[in-house]
């Protein structure tokens, strides 16, 4: 029998490593997933708000969900002062950049990545096709680009999609309104996809949503900042036109029913995360504090969660595992002798602290 071959483009992409816990590999080690904590994700360490519980008893579970999230998006577009056109909800992030890649992406395109960050922007559009630019940042430099840096490659490349994560994973670092203002108008053909997952973690960090540009559409998550990982929600925002392409590649149903009840019922509790947030803000002060006094040094960072050089970073996530402690080994960003580590509570952090005395 003839082996049925998938497309080149699957053959030749790799499965990109993320964080968060591996249940196979937790098994082999004997270890209960209850056991870990986890700083290897950059979630809310501060949990959902209590309205989720509340929200969950509201689902309706025997119909088809709304394959619009209607309710959700009307709240999404009074809280950003939008048009309900110009968003459109999905199964996470993660699903909206595989609609952007799978609408916007033709064979041999050209995308640009700026470098170290999520690895899906480069997986999902290589899977239709794309060639990968990637613009390094230098580590010298602590990672931070110059607007001149990017605008040269802009220049250079001409790429259909550019990809740009702000605040940047796994660094911490961002960008400004005016430098995303200054890149999209002056590279009008480019779409410029600006990845804002963690832009509730920056304190007063303005959202390049406000800039209404043709060229640019905005994705957001809610399953970091509301701490609803195991639900899977995020939604992007830009131009009707580009929204509209979107949902013609959008599988139905994509958002089940208790992503849809849950996120509503977030978004309407609006001291939960400020609070959380807050309280998180004083935990990485003193949890940085703690990292300086062991001589790990992590580089600066705007955000809850920041990479320290530390040698074999494998090696180091590997020794923290066998004491349940879980941090993220940056290889697959490229940062082989790096790891990122999240801020939680206070007395987990205490814990890592204290191993980290012992080994290090």
């Amino acid at each position: 029998m003839p082996k049925i071959n998938p497309r080149p483009e699957i053959q030749n992409t790799l499965l990109d490593q993320h964080g968060a816990l591996d249940f196979k590999e937790l098994e082999n080690l004997g270890i209960s997933p209850d056991e870990i904590i986890d700083f290897s994700v950059n979630s809310n360490p501060f949990g959902p708000s209590p309205a989720v519980e509340e929200a969950l008893q509201r689902v309706v579970i025997d119909r088809y969900p709304d394959r619009e999230s209607l309710s959700l998006r009307k709240a999404l577009a009074m809280k950003f002062d939008l048009k309900l056109e110009e968003i459109i909800v999905g199964n996470g992030t993660a699903e909206l950049l595989w609609l952007v890649a799978m609408a916007f992406i033709r064979p041999n395109d050209r995308a640009l990545v700026l470098s170290p960050t999520f690895g899906e922007y480069a997986r999902s559009v290589s899977l239709m096709g794309a060639q990968i630019e990637t613009l390094w940042a230098r580590e010298e430099k602590n990672f931070v680009f110059s607007e001149k840096i990017i605008h040269d490659a802009l220049e250079k490349i001409s790429p259909r999609l550019a990809f740009i994560c702000n605040p940047n994973n796994p660094t911490g670092i961002t960008h400004s309104p005016e430098t995303i203002a200054s890149l999209a108008k002056s590279h009008p053909k480019t779409l410029f996809v600006i990845d804002e997952a963690y832009i509730q973690f920056v304190p007063k960090m303005p959202s390049s949503i406000s800039l209404g540009l043709p060229n640019l559409l905005i994705l957001r998550s809610m399953t970091k900042d509301y701490a609803i990982a195991g639900i899977r929600l995020g939604y992007a925002v830009g131009p009707s036109d580009i929204i509209a392409s979107l949902k013609k590649v959008r599988p139905p149903w994509s958002v089940n029913a208790a992503a849809q009840e849950i996120g509503l019922a977030s978004l309407m509790d609006t001291e939960y995360l400020p609070r959380t947030l807050s309280l998180l803000r004083k935990s990485k002060e003193q949890f940085l504090a703690g990292f300086h006094n062991l001589g790990l040094n992590p580089l600066p960072s705007e955000t809850h969660y920041f990479i320290a050089k530390v040698g074999n970073a494998a090696k180091f996530r590997s020794q923290l595992l066998k004491y349940k402690l879980q941090v993220r080994d940056c290889a697959s960003f490229g940062l082989p002798d790096h790891i990122r580590v999240a801020t939680k509570k206070p007395e987990e952090n205490e814990i890592l602290l204290s191993r980290l005395k012992e080994i290090y």
